[in-house]
Order: C-alpha cells, then sequence, then structure tokens
C-alpha cells in the first residue's frame, strides 16, 4: 500500500536522486570531452573503453528522466519502491563506469577477470538489475493501476 504522506515528502527522495545522477551525467559528458581530445589524465582514470563511459553517461542520464518523471507524477509510491528505483538508477550505471575504470571488468575487454572476481562482478550486476527491475516495475505497475481510480 503506497505511502499517505504529503507528495512533497515522499517525492524529495526521487528528486534528489535524478538531480543527482544528472550532475553525475553531466560530469560524464566533460569526462567524455577530455577524453575525446585526449587530454592529460582522462586516459589514465578511464583505461578501459570509450564506449562504457558514453553507456554510462547515457545510463545515468535515462535514469535521472526516469526518477525525474517519477516525482512530476506526483504518484504516490511505498518507501521501498522510490528507494529501489533511486539505488538501482545509481548501481545500474555505475557498472558501466567500473568496466571504464576497470577493463578486466569488462567481459568484452582483451583479458577479463575470471574466477571468483568474475563471479562477484556477475553477482553485483544481478543484484542490480533485480533492484532496478522491482523499483521500476513496481512504480510502472502502480502508476498504471492509478490511472483506473478516481
Amino acid at each position: 500500500m503506497p505511502d499517505t504522506k504529503d507528495d512533497n515528502v515522499q517525492g524529495k527522495l526521487l528528486l534528489r536522486g535524478g538531480a543527482l545522477w544528472l550532475i553525475v551525467a553531466l560530469v560524464l559528458a566533460w569526462c567524455l570531452v577530455g577524453l575525446a581530445l585526449q587530454l592529460p589524465g582522462f586516459g589514465a582514470v578511464f583505461p578501459g573503453k570509450y564506449q562504457r563511459v558514453l553507456q554510462a553517461h547515457i545510463d545515468f542520464l535515462l535514469m535521472s528522466a526516469l526518477l525525474l518523471g517519477f516525482y512530476g507524477t506526483r504518484i504516490a509510491l511505498p518507501w521501498h519502491v522510490r528507494w529501489a528505483m533511486v539505488i538501482g538508477a545509481f548501481t545500474n550505471s555505475m557498472l558501466f563506469l567500473l568496466m571504464a575504470i576497470f577493463p578486466a571488468l569488462d567481459p568484452t575487454g582483451p583479458s577479463p577477470v575470471t574466477g571468483f572476481a568474475s563471479t562477484i562482478f556477475i553477482g553485483l550486476n544481478l543484484l542490480s538489475f533485480l533492484i532496478t527491475s522491482y523499483g521500476f516495475g513496481r512504480g510502472a505497475v502502480l502508476a498504471l493501476r492509478s490511472t483506473f481510480t478516481r
């Protein structure tokens, strides 16, 4: 059952998450410029594939848009759905960034990490997808249901 708190209090987490992840996306946009211009230091911070930084940038933008969109609907969402959305939006996007910073984590890289470390990273991927799917999936169902009530 959705919380009965004031919409402003409910949405504050979504608004904060959306704003923070948008700021991260903007910082990554400048990092992409630094990488494209081959400015000193950027290649050392992101030794992995340029595309992974680009994927992280786009994913942070998309997740920000989703969070801000749900905030804008003012639909009452349970606290656990809001937290799953914000945490999932960060962890999903961050997985791409981790592959850019640590190229051994990239399964399509020249020498991907194997064994226990690979299992841990795959587990983190699955956990992140699960949290994100729950948050946005449940949010979507609640949004759809709200269109059928008076």
